[in-house]
């Protein structure tokens, strides 16, 4: 892939809906979608509203993304669709299967600033962002004078909030206009307009280097708006929002109230103008429960009229009128009046007559029906009325409740008497007329002219779900006076579309146009209640005027995933996080912690990796703007430790005008008129001045440029530490330079003159060389005046300042006492810092290289790194002295291995390195790796790296010593050979590993680690067939299970080859120093068959060979193992277990048929493959009774062992096994070591066996005294096994074919019989086996089939029997995955719809999601858990007797699929690809298994619906082998 591009996978999953879920990306990353496990094989469209390439965005317009399959090949796991991401937003996503929507999403692609003349970056961290509130900046000429101060002290962001015309109330967020300047800053001489303020912005963005961004208010207009007179259709008005009419009420009752109150008329009932203790309360709650709400009668608007009501049904039955009602289950229930007009409501009439039948038409009966009618209308006002009485009363509590905060509280604005101007409620509706008495108001609510100007005003509501709006229906947020309102706001009513309300659409787009015109940025205000279809339509107008708009908002929901929905469907790039929400110093370290950054000495991740959820980017503020003064709330001395901490996080930071400044109140949006101060560099200063005198000033530019600093050149690694309880230090590191930056700040939550400080600081460690002091800065008090309010100016504490010193040594430091240099490890610096005056208010930054030493060493191997990825260059160093070995490539040393080499490089468990008398090593307090090799460390770095888990016992142990690094090359070097090149390689890296601070030692490595694994692979791949080299990652990974399965031990598990057979290869004998063979051999499974004589198995052998080394390319490998097992043949049999030919086990009657399929298989894979047959065989036994004979005694062609071994079957077997007994078998009884096998002369299948063996892969023997099944075995197959049938009949044609073309001197075999000589050719036997095998092995649909011998045994039709003439007869007609076996080597034998339909039956009953079951689960003796240590008295169980009777093995299912595809061709083109998609499905979870097993294999078997079963093999090789030739075969 190109160098430098980012790729991130996102993985789809069926039905997955991911829209809390929130993905960010940055421009210029490309993005895939591949199809997770679920949907692999499916038919899915990818929809996005991420524009093409030249076209405009439109969040409603969806385009289909095209798949791209780079290796063309019939599996999934590489599928893609991609987007590249060029432009910053917010987009959707989402997929259908077929033509349902399954699942889907949103990114969001940040934007890129730019800034200055020459439009450099300002990256999103380096942000430094300072709030001023617009009208205290005075007139437009003076701006200048007053934003220098924040270009002074370093920030290169300004927040204004909006330059409207401000409505009445003057504060900053009611807009009279959103399109006017405000003309407060216009002076007499000179008018302030737009393109003023578009002028200054330009300038402060290219001389000043500063961006702005403003507000933007969309949910509520200034009362006085004059727009809003014109068009009063755009606030909740009583015409169009008629269920605000009982709150309207209920709100014009209040102010009556309030002015009665205020004129003293309820002094006398207990409630005075001044509101001052809890009896007042109480009579405010009585009055409003006794006078108020008996007179509203506010149920009334919820009822029906009940009289009328009567009136209108009666008339109904008086006339003879029937229900015409349909649905029994409608209940009578009241209709709300949608006018709400008292007693306005009604009921369905068609209802009411369906429920209230009079019995007759008299008089009598109707009165009485109506009687009945009356007491349910009753009954259901009387619940209206509980209801209404519900909402009243948490109407009075509300009230209450406010009244309490606003006059009696300490923190409250403590307003004073109530009065008109400070009434006893805010109001929550408009009223521009003249008062009237409570009840002439009312009715004006019924008139249009009038009411359409009684408006809702907006506020926020506590603990509500910010997506629903409460002005709507549905809400009684008005009523029940839960709204904490803004009375100088009207809310504004956007309806779902422009068209609900074209005119405020159409004024918003103008006003969002012209702030997108002029700013850089916007902050949504009051974002989290304004209508998000709103905010989205609006921010993708301002997107269209400035494409990478930086928008920020701060969301008071307290729920990431509600945040998650606003961020991603708005694009919000950065959400505002306070500061001053922390209740001590260890929750302000926790909150740098959590809103940016990685930890110290993370991994490297790979630039394609998966797209992680991410939390939302943070513009971290010390204070914002509409919150408390954190000098009334902490201290003075708080100020500056805590502007440093929060500088010190990895995210864009900023504060409020006044803080720096030290202004000891809060700067009111509202009320606060005066002018902040102006830039002025002298000495001296007059009112309304500041320089790096005052207050922090001074150490906020050091602050500032720090955190600037830190952004720009990647000290992206936090590190937070909690000194002591007021002490925070953090630590901000470079991955590629590893220097740190450590800021250590003393906070002041208390006041330190009237709070406890101790004098006693800790000591600090700090592991490095501490280079410099960047700055250390202490909050000091000197003597002036005490502090008072200015009258024209803002001003703050005079009698606070700092004193700062920057860039200076440890020894001329005043904070510090002295600085000891520690060792702690053999290349660990560590400094020892006592401080001295690190008092309260006190900060110190120091910068840390890494020891020179160390440093040095991590350059170097950065510069050996560069060869496995471009990332390192930065930080590397010219490496002059290292170890030769290291000035070659990797990639060359490596190139130099075979894929027997790479088995010891990357694999072997710890069976294999016991062998070789070693092991895989073991982490102390976890576990012991998987493997010796490198996957085992591989697999768990895997689990570690993208999580970080720098804590993980893995990371400990490398930390706290060098074992592991050592077992690794020590390892590979004691090999010799080229093993051992890759161990020295690895030794020479460690050299400069080792000598790197300890914490860094994880990340380089794993660095260094994968970068050889990954190049270890290529070279094991290159050695491999086309098919392997151009396929798919699934087809690649699963290939190095031939790699894993196929290596050479220490001892040869393989009979020697012939002497004059060339190409074999030899090594010297380590202790004899002769010449002996090498070859590779095949273990059957790890861990539990891979060393000794347990190694190799013929099965298992040649079951796996065709996957794992013909399809892989591994030819000559194949070819030795093959003529090896042929070497071993013995009354005409391979061996089952091979004991290296001297102690092979001859108790198998199908591993000769699989070795003879996999000749067959050789010579048509393999180019020239043909020539194998006249390969020499060294036969260790010449006749059935010989002693194992030394190779090249009696060599013979493999064609000849061939034919004996045809010959001998047709002859018939008969012997019994050598040594027979418990010595070779503990659990057979004695006539299982009886072996027979022949033909059946009349049918020509091969059969054999008797009921106490198993000769076929289901080969459980019972071992338990109690459960009595010991030496029974639990499946015998005794008779015609349906799969040796079908292999005897593959051979038997392919030998035909081979005698037809001369390329086989044998046509057939000879038999005696009755004392003559007969020959039987292949082709008459082939014949034989075509014309009986559907006769005998189908199972008929027809009840009255005569070739069916046991018809009361039948319990499935359709089906192939899995044996034919098993000594217990109903054993042939269980339904077993066995079939498939012939169908796939022998697919003459099957007509195509009766095999499809057995394979329809085997698919519904066997398939599981891994494996096939190994029996019917309609079978009686099914049990699909294998628990080999359990023994009960279960005969079917005990002692895993089970363990073919329904557990799902692994290797079937190829079969099974690859009959499947074969006899789906045959059917039809539609059905072939429907089966295409269900084996890409299928195959899809085996893709999973071996993408997270640590094993890096396929299971042996699995438990009923692939559950993990523990006494399974973890990996096998016929289980790898079977998936790989279903991948060929596609």
């Amino acid at each position: 892939m190109p160098g430098g591009k980012e790729t991130r996978l996102l993985h789809l999953s069926e039905m997955e809906k991911l829209d809390k879920t929130l993905f960010r990306l940055e421009q210029g990353f490309e993005l895939q979608f591949r199809l997770g496990p679920t949907l692999q094989g499916k038919p899915v469209t990818v929809y996005t509203n991420y524009p093409a390439s030249g076209e405009v965005f439109d969040r409603h317009k969806f385009r289909t993304l095209s798949w791209h399959n780079p290796t063309g090949k019939e599996d999934d796991s590489d599928k893609y669709c991609k987007l590249d991401l060029q432009i910053s937003g917010s987009y959707q996503y989402y997929f259908s299967l077929g033509n349902e929507k399954s699942g889907g999403g949103y990114i969001v692609v940040d934007p890129i600033l730019h800034v200055g003349a020459d439009n450099h970056v300002l990256p999103l961290d380096c942000v430094t962002l300072q709030t001023f509130l617009a009208k205290c900046l005075g007139p437009f000429h003076e701006w200048e004078d007053r934003l220098k101060v924040a270009k002074e002290t370093g920030y290169n962001m300004i927040h204004f909030t909006p330059l409207q015309k401000l409505g009445l109330s003057r504060s900053c967020y009611s807009l009279a206009d959103q399109l006017e300047v405000n003309p407060d800053f216009s002076s007499h001489n000179q008018s302030c307009t737009w393109s003023h303020i578009g002028a200054l912005v330009e300038k402060l963005k290219n001389e000043w280097n500063m961006l702005c961004i403003t507000d933007v208010v969309y949910n509520h207009t200034a009362t006085n708006s004059e727009w809003l007179r014109m068009h009063p259709e755009c606030g909740y008005n009583l015409v169009n929002s008629p269920h605000l009419k009982p709150a309207w009420v209920l709100d014009r009752a209040l102010w009556h109230l309030t002015c009665m109150v205020s004129d003293g008329k309820y002094t006398a009932k207990g409630v005075p103008p001044l509101i001052e203790n809890d009896h007042h309360l109480n009579c405010i709650r009585k009055i409003i429960r006794e006078d108020l709400y008996p007179k509203l009668k506010l149920w009334e608007f919820f009822q029906v009229d009940v009289n009328k009501a009567v009136q209108q049904f009666k008339t109904l039955l008086t006339q003879g009128k029937m229900s015409t009602k349909s649905d029994p289950n409608q209940h009578l229930q009241i209709i709300q009046d949608p006018d709400y007009r008292r007693l306005g409501c009604t009921v369905d009439m068609n209802i009411a007559l369906a429920t209230f039948i009079p019995h007759s038409n008299g008089p009598a009966a109707i009165e009485e029906c109506c009687n009945w009618f009356r007491k349910r209308i009753e009954e259901l006002n009387a619940e209206q009325y509980k209801q209404t009485n519900h909402h009243q009363e948490q109407a009075v509590n509300c009230l209450v409740g406010t009244v309490v905060y606003e006059r009696l509280a300490s923190d409250g604005p403590k307003l004073g008497p109530i009065c008109r101007k400070y009434p006893l409620v805010t109001r929550y509706f408009t009223y521009p007329f003249k008062e009237l008495t409570v009840e002439e108001e009312e009715t004006m609510i019924h008139q249009p002219d009038k009411a359409c100007y009684f408006m809702a005003h907006n506020g926020w509501v506590m603990g509500d779900d910010p997506l629903r709006n409460f002005a709507e229906p549905g809400s009684n947020v008005y009523l029940r006076r839960e709204l904490i309102c803004w009375g100088d706001s009207v809310k504004l009513r956007y309806g779902n579309k422009p068209e609900d309300c074209p005119y405020l659409w159409a004024h918003m787009k103008k006003y969002t146009e012209i702030t997108a015109k002029y700013f850089h940025g916007v902050r949504l205000d009051n974002c989290h209640s304004t209508p998000i279809h709103v905010a989205e339509y609006m921010l993708d107008t301002a997107r269209k005027l400035r494409a990478d708009l930086y928008v920020v908002a701060e969301l008071f929901t307290g729920n990431e995933e509600l945040d998650n929905i606003f961020v991603n469907r708005l694009g919000i790039t950065s959400l505002i996080r306070e500061a001053m929400t922390a209740y001590n110093s260890h929750e302000e370290g926790r909150l740098v912690y959590r809103f940016g950054g990685e930890p110290v000495g993370s991994f490297v991740q790979p630039r394609l990796r998966p797209l992680m959820p991410a939390i939302a980017h943070a513009l971290f503020m010390d204070i914002t703007h509409d919150n408390e003064c954190p000098i009334q709330h902490r201290s003075a001395y708080d100020a500056l430790p805590s502007a440093m901490i929060v500088s010190m996080a990895c995210c864009a930071t900023g504060s409020t005008k006044g803080y720096d400044e030290l202004v000891p109140h809060q700067i009111s949006v509202v009320s606060e008129e005066r002018f902040y101060a102006k830039w002025n560099p002298a000495e001296h200063l007059s009112s309304g001045e500041v320089n790096f005198q005052t207050g922090i000033l001074a150490g906020r530019l050091a602050i500032n440029r720090l955190h600037q600093e830190l952004g720009a050149k990647g000290f992206n690694q936090v590190y937070v530490d909690q000194v002591d309880e007021d002490i925070v230090a953090v630590t901000r590191h470079c991955p590629n330079t590893h220097q740190s930056v450590v800021a250590v700040s003393r906070t002041a939550f208390r006041d330190p003159k009237t709070s406890f400080y101790s004098k006693e600081v800790p000591e600090m460690c700090i592991p490095g060389k501490i280079e410099e002091v960047v700055l250390e800065a202490r909050t000091i008090e000197r003597s002036t005046g005490p502090y008072k309010k200015d009258e024209h100016f803002i001003n703050g504490l005079p009698n606070f300042t700092m004193e700062l010193r920057e860039h200076i040594q440890i020894k001329d430091s005043k904070i510090i006492k002295q600085a000891g240099t520690a060792i702690k490890g053999p290349n660990e610096f560590v400094q020892e810092i006592e401080f001295e005056k690190l008092t309260p208010g006190s900060i110190i930054v120091f910068r840390v290289s890494l020891d020179p030493k160390a440093q040095e060493a991590v350059g170097v191997l950065r510069n050996h790194l560069i060869q496995f990825s471009p990332h390192f260059k930065s930080g590397s160093l010219p490496d002059d002295h290292s170890a030769p070995i290291l000035k070659t490539l990797f990639a060359s040393i490596a190139s130099q291995l075979t894929l027997a080499d790479l088995n010891q490089v990357l694999y072997r468990c710890e069976a294999e390195e016991q062998e070789d008398g070693g092991g895989c090593y073991n982490i102390p307090n976890w576990s012991s790796l998987k493997y010796a090799g490198l996957q085992g460390l591989m697999s768990v770095m895997a689990d570690i790296r993208p999580k970080n888990d720098l804590g993980h016992p893995f990371c400990d142990n490398l930390r706290s010593g060098d074992w592991m690094i050592d077992y690794v090359s020590n390892r590979l070097i004691s090999r010799a050979g080229a093993c051992a090149e890759v161990g020295k390689w690895m030794k020479a890296m460690f050299v400069y590993l080792k000598r790197i601070p300890r914490y860094l030692i994880p990340c380089y490595f794993d660095a260094i680690l994968v970068g050889a694994y990954t190049t270890l692979l290529d070279v094991g791949w290159r050695q491999m067939s086309s098919f392997v080299q151009n396929g798919s990652t699934f087809v690649k990974h699963l290939s190095l299970g031939s790699i894993q399965m196929c290596g050479i031990g220490k001892y040869s598990c393989l009979p020697d080859l012939s002497p004059s057979l060339h190409d074999v290869p030899y090594r010297l004998n380590e202790i004899t120093n002769e010449k002996e063979q090498c070859c590779v051999s095949l273990a059957a499974g790890l861990p539990h068959f891979s060393s000794g004589i347990f190694r190799s198995w013929g099965r298992d052998t040649f079951i796996a060979l065709r996957g794992l080394m013909l399809v892989t390319g591994r030819y000559l490998e194949a070819r030795n193992i093959i003529l090896a097992f042929g070497g071993t043949l013995r009354h005409g049999l391979i061996p089952n277990l091979l004991g290296q030919g001297t102690h092979a086990r001859y108790n198998c009657r199908d591993a000769v048929w699989w070795w003879l399929q996999c000749i067959q298989d050789y010579c048509k894979i393999v180019p020239n493959g043909l020539d194998i047959l006249r390969c020499p065989v060294s036969r260790m036994y010449p006749s059935d009774d010989s002693s194992p004979q030394p190779a090249g005694t009696m060599d013979q062609p493999l064609y000849e062992v061939i034919q004996e071994a045809m010959q001998r079957h047709m002859e018939g077997i008969n012997f019994r096994e050598r040594n027979a007994g418990p010595q070779i078998d503990q659990n057979m009884r004695d006539e299982g070591f009886n072996v027979t096998a022949g033909v059946d002369h009349e049918t020509g299948f091969v059969f054999g066996g008797n009921r106490f063996n198993c000769g076929t892969w289901m080969d459980k023997m019972g071992e338990s005294d109690r459960a009595r099944n010991r030496g029974i075995p639990a499946t015998p197959r005794d008779g015609s096994a349906v799969e040796i049938v079908g292999l005897c009949k593959s051979a038997v044609r392919w030998l035909m074919d081979l005698s037809g073309k001369n390329m086989f001197p044998f046509h057939g075999v000879t038999v005696k019989r009755h004392g003559k000589e007969e020959t039987i050719t292949y082709d008459e036997w082939n014949r034989k086996i075509q014309g009986h095998f559907e006769r005998l092995f189908f199972v008929s649909e027809n009840p009255a089939d005569p070739n069916e011998k046991h018809p009361n045994l039948v319990h499935k039709r359709g089906i192939y029997k899995d044996s034919y003439g098993a000594s217990s007869p109903w054993c042939d007609y269980q339904l077993r995955p066995n079939f498939t076996i012939a169908m796939v080597v022998a697919p003459e034998l099957f007509t195509p719809e009766r095999a499809w339909k057995a394979l329809q039956i085997a698919e519904e009953k066997l398939l599981g999601p891994l494996g096939m079951k190994t029996l019917d689960p309609d079978d009686m003796v099914y049990c699909g858990v294998y628990d080999n240590a359990l023994d009960n008295d279960n005969y079917n169980v005990a002692r895993g007797f089970n363990y073919h009777q329904g557990p799902e093995w692994l290797w079937p299912i190829g079969y099974f699929l690859r009959a499947k595809l074969y006899f789906s061709k045959l059917i039809g083109p539609e059905i072939y690809a429907k089966t295409v998609v269900m084996i890409k499905n299928v195959l899809s979870r085996h893709y999973v298994h071996l993408e997270r097993s640590s094993w890096k294999g396929l299971p042996e078997l699995t438990n009923d619906n692939g559950q993990y079963c523990p006494f399974s093999c973890e990996t096998q090789a016929w289980s790898i082998g079977v998936i790989l030739e279903i991948l060929y075969d596609l």
